[in-house]
């Protein structure tokens, strides 16, 4: 087991105690990944902010019944993804949004080694793109291409058949390679 793991199991071990430091060093150690991760679902960065928070809380408050099988980040995300999740629909129920419908891996075969600026440009280039796709392409693309999610995970946490999350993600994926290359052009 490595150190950190063994640290972020100590404080855990703390935070049951009712450890206020060990809260504020474990929310300090994950906030910025939890925030991107909720971001990524709900695109307004206010309700992301409020996401993260109520998840926090609600981890720190259910600790209990963190009984280690996964890692805590990983714990910890899932619960920033069903939170974020059930804000987004909540969101679309009072914005009548139809959530029906992410990305071929964009392929550079040009034989040229790509520097880090460049690298880093192109994946800009794709979260900005992956923003206008359509809400349930946006997030069926997020949770696989982004957060690493498999397409039975992708269905567990839409809610959606196992026929439709892969047609969602074909779709989207096909979207977003049009739209990459109307912007390349």
């Amino acid at each position: 087991m490595s150190h950190d793991n063994q640290h972020i199991k100590e404080l855990i071990r703390l935070c049951k105690k009712g450890n206020q430091s060990a809260q504020l060093e474990i929310y300090n150690s994950y906030y910025k990944a939890m925030y991107n991760t909720a971001i990524r679902i709900v695109k307004d960065s206010f309700e992301a902010e409020d996401i993260m928070q109520e998840s926090f809380l609600s981890a720190f408050t259910k600790l209990d019944s963190f009984k280690g099988e996964v890692t805590f980040g990983a714990w910890l995300k899932r619960i920033v993804i069903n939170n974020s999740i059930q804000q987004y629909r909540k969101n679309e129920k009072s914005q009548s949004v139809d959530i029906d419908n992410i990305l071929y891996k964009v392929e550079d075969n040009d034989g040229i080694e790509a520097d880090y600026e460049f690298t880093n440009v192109k994946a800009q280039k794709v979260l900005e793109i992956m923003k206008t796709l359509n809400d349930n392409y946006r997030v069926a693309l997020t949770l696989f291409l982004i957060e690493g999610f498999d397409y039975e995970e992708i269905c567990d946490i839409m809610q959606i058949s196992a026929a439709n999350c892969r047609t969602i993600i074909s779709r989207a994926k096909e979207s977003l390679r049009k739209k990459l290359i109307v912007q390349c052009v």
